[in-house]
């Protein structure tokens, strides 16, 4: 297997993305990261790509919600655009991977939840192959809480998907659900095609669990790539398929630049990137 790219997803960085996105850009750049993982990109694709192009960096792949009819914001919900502004967005920036980033908890509790949600990515397959995308999920800790005859309700939810739909495996919150890492990687296969590269301590309990009381990301302990407890060499070893390896943090631990390039330098030196 060709070894994966090295990226970032801005999220990690949203703070200061707002505040100066051309300068976080550039910073990245210095770093040495070729690409980054967008969120937020629907509403302002033509900025976002003059950004990239300034800093000389691309977004092969990048977050939007597809499979939600309400989106949350601080301002209250609001209807989800329609998958075509979506890919119309994505495909402005270069991107190759629209990928949903989250699906409310409640409804990776059900068989027919779960079945839903398969369904509406396996509909936005060829509608994104229109402009030249492939279509995605990436998971938290919810799609672990649910057991349907041995078997969880995300590798369920894998096997319902078509199969040119993307996987991207979120490590830390694989653990957090209480998964073997590293088993999950090998069984994914050549679905696997990026994961989320990210560390720490996980919660005592799960918290998307469906008794558990909301939680914010700033209670969350995570660490630099390697100072953990994420099996993170041992499953980017079984991955076999795999083209991205993204840097995320959801609660940097300091300097979120030194923290990116930390993890950077962890992929760097290890030799689990190009």
């Amino acid at each position: 297997m060709a070894l994966p790219e090295a990226s970032v997803q801005l999220y990690t960085l949203k703070d200061e993305f707002s505040a100066d996105m051309g300068g976080s850009l550039d910073k990245l750049a210095e770093i040495g990261l070729r690409n980054v993982e967008a969120f937020d990109f629907v509403r302002r694709p033509d900025e976002i790509r003059a950004a990239l192009d300034a800093a000389g960096l691309a977004s092969p792949t990048g977050h939007a919600p597809l499979l939600s009819d309400e989106l949350w914001t601080p301002d209250g919900s609001i209807p989800t655009p329609a998958p075509e502004v979506v890919f119309e967005a994505a495909a402005k920036i270069g991107m190759k991977t629209v990928i949903d980033p989250f699906v409310a908890r409640e409804r990776w509790f059900t068989l027919d939840g779960v079945a839903d949600i398969a369904e509406r990515l396996n509909r936005l397959v060829d509608v994104a192959a229109g402009f030249g995308l492939e279509v995605g999920y990436h998971n938290h800790a919810q799609e672990f809480v649910a057991d349907f005859d041995g078997q969880s309700a995300y590798e369920r939810f894998v096997a319902l998907t078509d199969e040119r739909v993307v996987i991207e495996l979120d490590l830390y919150w694989a653990l957090t659900g209480g998964q073997d890492v590293v088993g999950l990687v090998s069984r994914l296969g050549d679905r696997l095609v990026a994961v989320h590269v990210k560390d720490g301590i996980a919660p005592a309990t799960n918290p998307f669990g469906p008794d558990a009381e909301a939680f914010g990301s700033e209670s969350l302990d995570q660490r630099r790539a390697g100072e953990g407890e994420v099996p993170l060499a041992e499953a980017l070893r079984a991955a076999t398929a795999l083209k991205y390896a993204v840097i995320e943090y959801d609660n940097a631990p300091g300097d979120v630049f030194a923290d990116v390039a930390a993890s950077y330098a962890f992929l760097r030196d290890g030799g689990f990137v190009r």
